[in-house]
């Protein structure tokens, strides 16, 4: 990497988030860009979490790009090295290599107010790029707890993201700490050959059967020859889980159905009252994520299977010491105890227009314009950012989305023309999360009585997306442009600390959609099969609509009286 190169964009991250917004750049015409890979492969959270059993609860076919479907799954849900060398295909598929900087890890990015751009620190060389894309995920780097005396355990200790290969489980007393989606997926796996598994429960999880089989020989031949096939599997697939939203969301008290279901589903395999009350939550099903194994139960009730109700909370020695006074002497622990979703090590690298770093511009919890935008931080958008995530559908719905914004973005950009760059305006950030928050209040991540890692550490919920895929993207479809300042070059620096936009327009314009929210999605709206651009990159009708929209906003949002470029538009 040239010691000072520039590029137009830096994305950060080649997992789904990263891959997919360099193929959205390409297919927008955009070449000038890089991707910054801390790791030596493509591949995010699914390079690094490689344990034993790992594998995605969401079904195949729809835990995918639609720009890319893939025929040939094997099984119905997916397993880690599948997922894994699907994400390399698309590196290769859609001539990605040349772009992607491995061993590249971001140490620092600063803005950059007189030049407008970004300058960007990376352990294999610095460059400036004018639009800063974050893919990183929250799910990138593994919490491990302070646990009192954990650093003097004699034995081996790992993340289950960053699983030891080299170390032989076999025979062995091991420690699984959590009981998390990892958690589930690993002690199945490894019970059989371990000596004695002792698992440290915190909090038990709801766990429904997970109906995976392989996808037959035919069944691959048919999605091959017939794409249409394919498309429809997808579509299936993604409108039941529409459907089931609205139980999450606004009424909690639906899924008590559920769960029966999953008491039933226990009580199948687990025979001892006693165990069977340890592993009965007691809160609202889907509070927590909803997790899916037909193995886990079985292996609990295994004879060398011991689970303690209480969380890890002090390490003496080889010994391990729970919160209800269970001691267990161990060789090995095992932590599936999630990662640093609330508080993205990410955002502490990040320095904006004022000098302060994201972290500490969001102390009081993460907010951004759309799940996009951080104020303060110009021409620069996350990918999964705030409330972006999904309790029960595909991730890469929500990210298709916002590569959607993504695209629009730069096109105002370009239509903006010379120096420029857009920063979110203080007041339509607070008004689309204030909306966002509003919504989750009678969700069930909010009101099923537990404590998730969906929760901030001020029991806000900054993770999750309180609606539909369909709501989330007509709300991305576009830029508003009155929800932005625009900056030039040479122009007054904008002290991000300060909402000078005492119009409110951009308030008005979020508030304004925010009211249609719970409009019925409509056709046009559904992120099915045809939801990706087209081979030639086109913006299509949506672009085209937005690109006058930008013409025509482009004077007034730089004079502060920009106005909102659509009512009916669906906000948080």
């Amino acid at each position: 990497m040239a010691e000072h190169e520039h590029v137009r964009v830096a994305v950060v991250g080649s997992g789904f988030g990263g891959l997919g917004a360099a193929v959205r750049l390409r297919r927008e015409g955009i070449t000038d860009f890089v991707v910054l890979e801390r790791a030596g492969s493509v591949g995010g959270t699914w390079r690094d979490n490689s344990y034993p059993g790992c594998a995605c609860d969401v079904p195949s076919h729809l835990y995918s790009f639609s720009f890319a479907p893939n025929p040939d799954w094997p099984r119905t849900f997916s397993g880690q090295e599948h997922i894994r060398a699907y994400l390399e295909h698309v590196a290769d598929t859609f001539g990605l290599r040349p772009h992607i900087r491995l061993d590249s890890e971001v140490k620092r990015m600063t803005w950059d107010g007189e030049r407008l751009r970004w300058r960007i620190e990376t352990t294999g060389g610095d460059l400036t790029a004018d639009v800063v894309v974050s893919a990183t995920g929250p799910l990138s780097d593994p919490k491990i707890p302070d646990i009192p005396g954990l650093d003097s355990f004699p034995g081996k200790v790992f993340h289950s993201a960053r699983w030891d290969h080299d170390h032989d489980l076999t025979g062995k007393r091991v420690a699984m700490i959590g009981t998390g989606a990892s958690a589930i997926q690993i002690v199945p796996s490894i019970q059989p050959r371990v000596g004695r598994l002792t698992l440290f429960q915190r909090t038990p999880a709801w766990v429904m059967p997970r109906v995976d089989r392989p996808i037959s020989g035919a069944e691959r031949w048919l999605h091959r020859q017939v794409p249409l096939t394919t498309q429809l599997r997808r579509g299936l697939l993604w409108g039941i889980r529409e459907l089931q939203v609205q139980a999450f969301t606004k009424h909690p008290d639906e899924l008590g159905f559920v769960e029966k279901l999953a008491k039933r589903n226990m009580a199948r395999a687990i025979k001892d009252p006693e165990l069977r009350a340890k592993l009965t939550p007691d809160y609202r099903i889907g509070c927590k994520r909803i997790l899916l194994s037909s193995a886990y139960y079985p292996a609990l009730a295994q004879p060398n299977v011991d689970v303690v109700a209480g969380g890890l909370s002090e390490v003496r020695g080889s010994t391990l010491v729970a919160a209800d006074g269970t001691e267990a002497e161990v060789d090995a622990i095992v932590f599936g105890t999630g990662f640093h979703v609330t508080d993205m090590p990410i955002a502490e690298r990040v320095v904006g227009a004022d000098g302060r770093t994201l972290a500490e511009t969001w102390t009081n919890g993460m907010e951004a314009l759309r799940g996009a935008s951080a104020a303060g931080f110009p021409n620069w958008m996350t990918i999964i950012g705030p409330n972006t995530g999904l309790g029960n559908s595909s991730m890469i719905l929500m990210i298709e989305s916002q590569l959607n914004y993504m695209a629009d973005y730069l096109r105002q950009l370009r239509v903006l023309g010379g120096r420029a760059a857009l920063d979110a305006r203080p007041s339509a950030v607070h008004a689309w999360n204030r909306r966002v928050q509003e919504r989750m209040e009678r969700t069930v991540w909010n009101t099923g009585g537990c404590t998730s890692w969906y929760l901030d550490e001020n029991g806000r919920n900054t993770t999750v997306w309180p609606g539909t895929t369909s709501e989330f993207r007509r709300a991305t479809r576009r830029v508003d442009l009155a929800e932005y300042r625009v900056l030039r070059a040479g122009e007054a620096t904008h002290d991000a600390r300060a909402d000078a936009d005492t119009a409110g327009e951009g308030a008005g314009a979020v508030e304004h959609a925010g009211a249609a929210s719970d409009a019925a999605p409509g056709p046009d709206a559904a992120p099915g099969p045809d939801a990706a651009p087209g081979p030639d990159g086109a913006p299509g009708p949506d672009g085209a609509r937005a690109s006058r929209g930008a013409q025509s906003g482009a004077g007034s949002a730089q004079s502060g009286a920009g106005s909102a470029q659509s009512g009916a538009e669906v906000g948080a």
